[in-house]
C-alpha cells in the first residue's frame, strides 16, 4: 500500500525492485499475532536445573534454585573465524571452528540463604574441601535446561548447556539503605556446548567414549565367537 502511493506520486523510482505486491499486508502481519503462536515474550521462561552427581540426591534444592531464577539468558554460539588470502581480490572470512561465551543468571535468594548454598555445595563438589585436591570433572559437571513458554504456560522452544557448572558466585552487598530490596545472587556458568531441544535430532558422543565404546564391542565380539552357544544361553537365562 505503501509502495503503491509512493509510486503514484513520484512515478516508479526503484525500477522493478518495487513494482512486485508487498510481502505482507498489515492485517497478515496482525493476524500472526493475534494467533496461537503471537510473539515471544522474555518475561515467560523455565529454568530446569540438573545438578551434578554429587549433588544428585539434592532435588528438591535444583528446583527451589530453578524456580528462583529472576534472568537468565539464551547462550549464544559464535563461529571462529580467519582471513583466507590465497585468493585474489577481496579476501573472505571462512570458518575455523566454533566456540560458547559463559552466561549469567540471577537467584532470588530467601531469608536462610538456602539458593546461595546450593551454588556452593555445587563448587564445592568440584575439589577436596580438606586436602584442596580438585576432582574429576565429570563429578561436578551437570546441565541446565531453559525452556521459552507461550501465553498457555507451555513449552515451545528451549536449550539444553551440557557439561555446566557455577563458574563464579558474585559478591552480594550489605547496606542500611536497601530496606524494602531483596537479595540476589548473581552467578555465572561455564558449560561445553548447547543444542536446540526443537530441532536437535540428538547429541554428538565425545570421542573418547566412542573410541572406548567401539573397544569395548570389539571385546564382547570375540568373547561371544569363542563361548559355546550353551553358556551364552545360560548367560541369559541368569541375565
Amino acid at each position: 500500500m505503501v509502495v503503491s502511493l509512493i509510486q503514484g506520486a513520484l512515478g516508479n523510482p526503484f525500477g522493478n525492485a518495487a513494482s512486485g505486491p508487498a510481502f505482507g499486508l498489515l492485517n497478515e502481519v496482525l493476524s500472526e499475532y493475534r494467533s496461537r503462536d503471537g510473539i515471544a515474550r522474555p518475561s515467560r521462561y523455565e529454568v530446569v536445573i540438573g545438578s551434578p552427581p554429587r549433588l544428585a540426591t539434592d532435588n528438591k534444592g535444583a528446583r527451589n534454585v530453578s524456580l528462583k531464577c529472576e534472568s537468565i539468558v539464551f547462550p549464544g554460539r559464535n563461529i571462529d573465524t580467519t582471513t583466507d588470502t590465497n585468493i585474489y581480490g577481496p579476501t573472505r572470512e571462512i570458518a575455523t571452528g566454533f566456540s560458547f561465551a559463559d552466561i549469567t543468571a540471577t537467584f532470588q535468594c530467601g531469608s536462610d540463604m538456602s539458593e546461595k548454598i546450593f551454588f556452593e555445595r555445587w563448587q564445592e563438589s568440584s575439589f577436596n574441601i580438606n586436602t584442596w585436591a580438585m576432582r574429576f570433572y565429570k563429578e561436578y559437571v551437570g546441565e541446565i535446561r531453559i525452556f521459552l513458554l507461550d501465553e498457555q504456560n507451555q513449552r515451545r522452544y528451549g536449550v539444553k548447556l551440557w557439561e555446566c557448572f557455577p563458574k563464579n558466585m558474585a559478591e552480594q552487598s550489605l547496606n542500611y539503605g536497601t530496606i524494602n530490596e531483596q537479595l540476589k545472587l548473581s552467578v555465572t556458568f561455564s558449560y561445553r556446548y548447547w543444542t536446540d531441544l526443537k530441532t536437535s535430532g540428538g547429541v554428538p558422543q565425545p570421542l573418547g567414549d566412542r573410541i572406548v565404546d567401539n573397544l569395548k564391542n570389539q571385546a564382547v565380539r570375540r568373547l561371544t565367537a569363542q563361548t559355546p552357544a550353551v553358556t551364552r544361553l545360560l548367560g541369559n537365562f541368569l541375565r
